[in-house]
């Protein structure tokens, strides 16, 4: 008959064990990276919504008149507009993941409350699930429920960090930020150069920005780039071909 793993282990001499330096996870994605990207998230769409959208009106006004005024004035209608839509947006969003997580916390606090063996055994099986030993399995459901049975039943069960909840106000300050940092190329490449090429460098310059944007979006997301840049650059462009012909056809249809 075989001897019970964890009466083998707990024979095993401590100092007969080789000494090895634990590896620094300073630097892996853990918890608070998933904070980061949540904001980070928010400002990269933020930034790709401030290039295209003011971008497409301005560029859509000047088809239609040549007057700075009204090229200014409804560049900052857009701004104005689209980043206190763009922060209340995420605001509610983000508040009704923050209000389904803390849900979700309670509901577990309440569980361990009422039925705490019924909860280590499900911690025990989701560990026997992912190939461990019933009993390894049983022996990490004890310690970690011994350290921190919530944290601990929130990222085996629903892949939660306690301490790091979806934050609404971060979200909505990042993408305002970042829609109002993303107009300011257009709103300068549109009223800057002279009148014959207000719209050739506005059309010229808005892809680059989008480019980086996209570039941006693939790195935090850690997907490829080049779809990425592509999707974007390709979306923005056809935007601003269309408002561009709807405002030129309207202002010679009406003027």
């Amino acid at each position: 008959m075989s001897a019970d793993p964890s009466l083998v282990f707990d024979t095993i001499d401590a100092q007969a064990l080789p000494e090895f330096d634990a590896p620094d996870a300073s630097d892996e994605p853990h918890g608070s990276a998933a904070g980061r990207l949540n904001w980070l998230r928010a400002a990269v769409l933020g930034a790709n919504d401030g290039i295209v959208s003011v971008a497409g009106i301005v560029v859509g006004v000047a088809g239609a008149t040549s007057a700075q005024g009204p090229i200014f004035t409804a560049g900052i209608a857009g701004l104005s507009a689209g980043a206190v839509s763009m922060a209340l947006g995420e605001y509610v969003s983000v508040s009704s993941q923050r209000d389904s997580e803390v849900a979700l916390l309670n509901q577990e606090r309440r569980e361990l409350a009422e039925t705490p063996d019924q909860e280590l055994a499900e911690l025990t099986g989701i560990y026997l699930s992912k190939g461990l030993s019933l009993v390894t399995a049983r022996k990490v459901a004890e310690e970690l429920t011994e350290r921190d049975a919530l944290a601990a039943h929130l990222d085996a069960e629903l892949g939660m960090d306690l301490h790091n909840l979806a934050n609404p106000t971060q979200a909505a300050f990042a993408s305002a930020v970042a829609f109002t940092l993303g107009t300011l190329l257009p709103l300068v490449a549109i009223l800057v150069p002279p009148l014959a090429w207000r719209v050739p460098v506005t059309v010229a310059s808005v892809p680059v920005a989008l480019a980086l944007a996209g570039v941006l979006s693939a790195r935090i997301g850690g997907g490829r780039m080049r779809p990425a840049v592509i999707r974007v650059v390709l979306g923005g462009g056809a935007g601003l071909a269309l408002t561009y012909s709807i405002g030129h056809l309207l202002g010679t249809a009406i003027g």
